[in-house]
């Protein structure tokens, strides 16, 4: 049995894979199947190591992105996606799979459209509350849609779509609560909050915080994940502000947390404060703990905007607009739900019937039963 994944070039595109793969491996065990072929085609391959552990091999792909305005650079791009079409044909045809799963994303679209092309079986799943460009073509002749919200599995109103969630790697969706405080070096007995601003980091985040350290800190400890690229210059900056704090050793700036780290910040955290990725979305629901959403600006990206809406309709979290994002707007916000434990024991319950645990087993079992038939 050979399965081939694909997906955008990022952690939110990656790590659901790894999920699933993490599933159809104990499934297989489970079945007592033969271990299959596992493949990750993509422009890069993203974390290399998670890769060699998951024992995936990597094929490179070219593509190109589109954008919605002019630029020279779709010119390049539109070539890099043909190329890659080219390429992903000759690398389908040769491992010839019996399933093509798709994440989506531009860097989707040439391992997609060779599978189109040979007429092997291709299942997409959205992480968004919206399908994405490649996901929206691709619907047209998937043979199983998946989604992570309940919305927009209303709005396809199709018998081949399924609402199951984002899927989580198994370790991550467990918080660790014991050895927390002294992993993080965190304050017995002090409320915490925990700012994420996603794998790169969210600028307009990492600004808010600075400005509101003085008044954060007097009242809470913060685990701050500012992006490995944006740490340097937040530990000055912040270093400076708390200079003559004697709260400053309640601020703890991460660039990035392993898999340890992140799970040791959830168990800690008493309110956590993130984007609107789905897949931070997804792993806060899982963790059941309250929620302030601060979206990426609709017109850069509509796809937060609404995972952030879609999170808040459903009781578990507060929505800032970005636009909205003020020193005052935030300590107001984070006062209103620290303050008001009913409200956040709430938002936790509602996290937690929001979260979708199973999402990687329910998908792998799908992938899996494709493969079989397509095997068969």
């Amino acid at each position: 049995m050979k399965i081939v994944f694909t997906g955008g070039g990022t952690g939110g595109h990656f790590y659901p894979i790894i999920a699933i793969v993490e599933q159809i491996r104990e499934i297989a065990k489970e079945r007592k199947l033969l271990e299959p072929e596992l493949y990750y085609i993509g422009p890069e391959p993203y974390d290399e190591r998670a890769l060699f552990e998951n024992n995936i091999a990597f094929r490179r792909s070219p593509a190109g992105k589109v954008r919605r305005y002019f630029s020279i650079r779709n010119i390049f791009d539109s070539i890099a996606t043909t190329l890659g079409i080219v390429k992903a044909v000759f690398q389908l045809f040769s491992i010839y799979p019996d399933v093509v799963f798709s994440k989506g994303g531009y860097a989707s679209f040439p391992t997609v459209f060779a599978a189109r092309l040979l007429r092997i079986p291709v299942i997409i799943h959205e992480s968004d509350a919206s399908l994405g460009r490649v996901n929206a073509w691709a619907k047209k002749f998937a043979e199983k849609i998946a989604v992570s919200y309940p919305e927009l599995a209303e709005e396809l109103n199709d018998e081949r779509v399924a609402y199951t969630g984002n899927p989580i790697r198994k370790e991550l969706l467990s918080p660790q609560h014991e050895g927390a405080d002294e992993f993080l070096h965190l304050e017995a007995g002090t409320p915490t909050l925990f700012f994420i601003g996603g794998s790169s980091g969210a600028q307009a985040i990492n600004d808010v915080v600075l400005t509101a350290l003085p008044e954060l800190v007097k009242k809470y400890q913060i685990i701050h994940q500012t992006g490995e690229k944006n740490l340097e210059e937040i530990e000055g900056v912040g270093s400076v502000i708390l200079r003559d704090d004697e709260h400053a050793s309640r601020y703890h700036p991460f660039g990035t947390l392993n898999m340890l780290a992140m799970r040791m910040s959830a168990g800690a955290a008493d309110l956590v404060i993130s984007r609107a990725g789905s897949g931070a979305i997804f792993e806060i629901a899982a963790w059941g703990i309250p929620s302030i959403i601060i979206p990426i600006p609709e017109e850069i990206s509509h796809d937060q905007n609404k995972n952030a809406f879609a999170f808040a309709r459903a009781g578990a979290a507060v929505v800032i607009e970005q636009r909205n994002l003020t020193k005052h707007v935030l300590l107001s916000e984070i006062g209103r739900l620290m303050e008001n434990e009913t409200k956040r024991m709430e938002m936790s319950e509602a996290a937690k019937k929001y979260a979708k645990p199973d999402a990687a087993r329910v998908l792998a079992e799908g992938i899996l039963d494709s493969a079989l038939a397509h095997e068969s």
